[in-house]
């Protein structure tokens, strides 16, 4: 039955992060929370059910058209400095305060999005 919810888990997770919602958020709650991983293990299993998941949605955001390749180059080795950095820095925090950091980033993005105010639609 664990393999059913890490399966359901998965698959939310792949949906949102392919709309681009951050999936992983909710993969690695289901780790910490209900299967019991550290969150080190957590976001490192995270990372490795992304890959396959980035490369399917980067597919179809390629074949519509939909991605300046200038700006996702830029993107990406900023992520990749940013991965570094996060790699080491999370290496150095103990568990604990990582996983309060973890809750309050979710808790502000989460309270952010219910306060914000309806963005106005361009006409391009």
């Amino acid at each position: 039955m664990e393999y059913v919810w890490m399966a359901l888990a998965a698959t939310l997770s792949g949906i949102l992060g392919a709309m681009g919602m951050g999936g992983g958020g909710v993969l690695i709650i289901y780790l910490t929370l209900i299967a019991g991983l550290d969150q080190r293990a957590a976001q490192g299993i995270n990372l490795i059910v992304f890959i396959p998941c980035a490369l399917l949605a980067l597919f179809f955001y390629l074949k519509k058209k939909l991605i300046d390749g200038r700006a996702a180059l830029f993107a990406a080795a900023a992520g990749l400095a940013g991965a570094l950095a996060g790699t080491w820095l999370s290496g150095m925090i103990e568990t604990g305060v990582l996983r309060r950091i973890f809750g309050a980033m979710l808790l502000f993005i989460g309270l952010r999005e219910v306060f914000a105010k309806p963005q106005k639609k361009s006409k391009s």
